[in-house]
């Protein structure tokens, strides 16, 4: 039995306001792919957020953060990578940043732009007018591809994902340029419990390391939404659940010697996936920092 009120159920009153205040970019090409904040949806978000956050909510490792933003003001390329569990953790990321992180918080805050799958735009015009209260840069990830089983449907989105990602990593490029942090969950899904392969990371996650000097771990305790059981496909049916929430930074990562150190483990006759192998690892300090913060709920 699912905990908590469908999201299409409980904040049904504000639709009508929150499609009037949205750009409605829901088909996604090589042209649309870099989606900058819409101001007038934050509100709406905020209000959402702090009405389903518990006392005793907060963002901890503040001094990781600090860190990680005086190496990106002095000219280095930040990632941060995340765990994922709902489409409140962008969310509640930016909003913990500004509410509990101070000036240093609301600057990284500002410097945000999340990879987003696509699935945000295209299956559900009230969840993309919720996902536009961030910048954003879109993909076609890799998993939505391996779920296609006709051969001509499948050929036809092949070419279609090149396309929009090759324009994704050209703006990618072009944030990183101008100072901005990549956000990025590793798992490129939200975790399902029972089904352990949604919390593994994605291979394609060590082409983001390979591009960026530094990044920094985000764990998450908590959840506000959770995907129903009962229609677990459709994210205007995620249910909506009070909880504390305890967002939390770990140590800067330097992005090429975590790398090195990795690949040095492995032999020189190692014929596996390298790319998974650091990936693993990526996905191994945010399990251990979930446990850690765990004990602080």
């Amino acid at each position: 039995m699912d905990e908590g009120i469908r999201l299409s159920d409980k904040y049904s009153h504000i639709f009508k306001d929150l499609l009037a205040a949205a750009r409605k970019e829901n088909v996604i090409d090589e042209t649309n792919i870099y989606q900058e904040q819409n101001p007038k949806i934050l509100p709406f978000v905020d209000s959402m957020l702090e009405e389903n956050l518990l006392p005793g909510s907060t963002l901890m490792g503040m001094e990781n953060v600090k860190n990680f933003l005086a190496q990106i003001e002095q000219g280095k390329h930040g990632l941060i990578l995340c765990e994922h569990y709902s489409n409140f953790d962008l969310p509640l990321l930016h909003f913990m940043l500004r509410k509990f992180g101070g000036e240093d918080g609301k600057k990284l805050a500002e410097k945000l732009v999340a990879i987003a799958g696509m699935k945000l735009n295209e299956e559900n015009q009230l969840i993309s007018a919720w996902a536009e209260a961030y910048s954003r840069i879109i993909i076609y990830p890799s998993r939505s591809l391996a779920s296609i089983k006709d051969p001509a449907k499948r050929a036809e989105e092949e070419a279609r994902s090149r396309k929009i990602n090759m324009a994704s990593m050209r703006f990618l490029d072009q944030c990183r340029r101008r100072g901005q942090v990549i956000m990025v969950f590793p798992s490129g899904t939200r975790y399902r419990p029972g089904i352990p392969d949604t919390k593994r990371g994605v291979r394609e996650i060590d082409s983001y390391l390979r591009l960026t000097d530094i990044f920094l771990p985000f764990s998450i305790n908590g959840n506000c939404l959770r995907i129903s059981e009962d229609d677990p496909k459709n994210m205007i049916h995620d249910r909506v659940c009070q909880d504390k929430v305890i967002f939390a930074a770990g140590s800067v990562v330097e992005c090429k010697s975590f790398r090195t150190n990795i690949l040095n483990t492995l032999g020189d006759d190692y014929d596996g996936d390298k790319k998974q192998v650091v990936v693993d690892k990526i996905m191994e300090i945010l399990e251990k920092q979930h446990n850690y913060y765990e004990e602080y709920r």
